[in-house]
C-alpha cells in the first residue's frame, strides 16, 4: 500500500475531477468527500470510485449540469428531481434541506429521485451528527443482489444510514443490506484476502469467503438472509414511494452505470425539540460506556458500535493508504507523473 496525506489525496482527486469536468466548487466538493471517505477507511466508496466516476462522466451517464430541482413540497416533506446530475452534491444538499426542514418541523424529510450514486452513505449521516442532528438515510440500487431464494440478481443492496449524535463520539451506522458490498470484495481480493465469514455464493452454490468467487456469479448474500432481501424490498418500496421515482427493477432499464437513476430518502430528527441535544448526547455516551464495559468474546478484540472506528480514524489518522495501482490512475487522471 502507498502512503499519502488527506490533503494531498484530495489536491490529486480535486485535479482529476476538474479535468473530467466538473465546475471548480464541484470538483472541490467532491474531492474532500472521496477523500475523507478513504481516511475513514472506505477506500471502496473513495479514491478507488475515482476512476470509474471519470468514466460515467466521460459517458455521460452522470450529468455535470443535472439540477436539483424541486417538484413538490408538502409542509416537512419536500421531493427533489435530480437529472442524473452529481449523486454527491445532491446528496449533500437534499441533507442540508432536510436539517433546515427538522429546525423548522422538529423532523425534515427529503426525497430524491433521478439521481445517481452518492457514493458513501455514511458521508450524510455524518455531516448530519456534526450539526446536531439524527438521521435516517438510504438509497435503493439497480439489482445487484439475488433476492432470497433466488441465483439471479433481482433485487438492490439498497444502503441504510442511521446517525445519533453524542458527546464523546456519535452512533453512526453505514450498512448495505448484503452482507458485503461489491466494493469491499474488491478490496479484499486485489489484497489476496478472504472474508471473515461467508459473503455469497459460489459456482456450485455453497457459501464461501472467497471475494473473487462471489464476484464471479454476482450472487452476494443478504445480509440476516431472508431478513436482509425483505428489508431490501421494502426500502426499495418507500424510497421509490415517496420520491416518486424509479424502483429496482425500473432503474434496471435506465441501462447507465451503477446508482444512476436512483431514488434516495434523507430523513433528520431534531433532538433539540425532542428533550433537548444534551440528554441526546448523554444518551448516546450512556449507551456506548455501557457496551465498552461488557466482556469481549473469544477474539479478544474491543467491543464495536457503529461509528467507533471511524471516530477514533478522524481524530488519530494522519496519513491514508490508498492501493498503489489505483493512486497511479488517479494522478494519471490529473496529468501527474507518477511517482512509480
Amino acid at each position: 500500500m502507498t502512503r499519502v496525506t488527506i490533503d494531498h489525496l484530495q489536491e490529486v482527486i480535486e485535479q482529476a475531477l476538474l479535468r473530467a469536468g466538473l465546475a471548480p466548487e464541484d470538483a472541490t466538493a467532491c474531492a474532500r468527500i472521496h477523500a475523507e471517505s478513504t481516511r475513514d477507511g472506505v477506500n471502496s466508496h473513495g479514491i478507488d470510485r475515482i476512476p470509474r466516476f471519470v468514466d460515467y462522466l466521460a459517458r455521460g451517464w452522470v450529468d455535470p449540469q443535472g439540477a436539483f430541482e424541486q417538484v413538490q413540497r408538502l409542509g416537512a416533506l419536500e421531493v427533489y428531481d435530480g437529472h442524473f446530475g452529481l449523486g454527491v452534491r445532491h446528496a449533500m444538499r437534499a441533507t442540508e434541506r432536510a436539517i433546515a426542514l427538522a429546525r423548522e418541523h422538529s423532523m425534515g424529510l427529503v426525497a430524491v429521485r433521478n439521481t445517481t450514486h452518492w457514493m458513501r452513505g455514511g458521508t450524510y449521516g455524518w455531516h448530519a451528527v456534526e450539526q446536531g442532528m439524527a438521521a435516517i438515510m438510504w438509497t435503493n440500487t439497480e439489482s445487484c443482489m439475488p433476492a432470497w431464494g433466488a441465483s439471479s440478481q433481482s433485487i438492490g443492496n439498497n444502503p441504510l444510514v442511521m446517525a445519533v449524535p453524542g458527546e464523546t463520539s456519535p452512533l453512526v451506522l453505514d450498512m448495505a443490506m448484503s452482507q458485503f458490498s461489491y466494493g469491499r470484495l474488491g478490496v479484499l481480493q486485489a489484497q489476496g484476502a478472504s472474508l471473515p465469514v461467508a459473503g455469497g455464493f459460489d459456482e456450485h452454490g455453497q457459501l464461501t469467503c472467497d471475494p473473487g468467487a462471489i464476484q464471479a456469479t454476482r450472487r452476494i448474500l443478504p445480509t440476516g438472509y431472508w431478513k436482509g432481501s425483505g428489508l431490501a424490498i421494502l426500502l426499495d418500496a418507500m424510497a421509490a414511494l415517496l420520491s416518486q421515482g424509479r424502483s429496482t427493477h425500473e432503474i434496471d432499464r435506465v441501462e447507465r452505470g451503477s446508482g444512476t437513476g436512483s431514488s434516495q430518502i434523507f430523513m433528520v430528527f431534531d433532538p433539540e425539540q425532542l428533550g433537548g441535544i444534551d440528554a441526546c448526547r448523554r444518551m448516546v455516551d450512556d449507551m456506548t460506556t455501557h457496551l465498552s464495559q461488557a466482556m469481549p468474546d473469544e477474539s479478544g478484540r474491543a467491543v464495536r458500535w457503529p461509528g467507533a472506528s471511524t471516530f477514533h480514524r478522524r481524530h488519530h489518522v494522519t496519513e491514508i493508504e490508498v492501493n498503489p495501482d489505483i493512486w497511479q490512475e488517479v494522478q494519471r487522471l490529473a496529468g501527474r507523473v507518477s511517482l512509480r
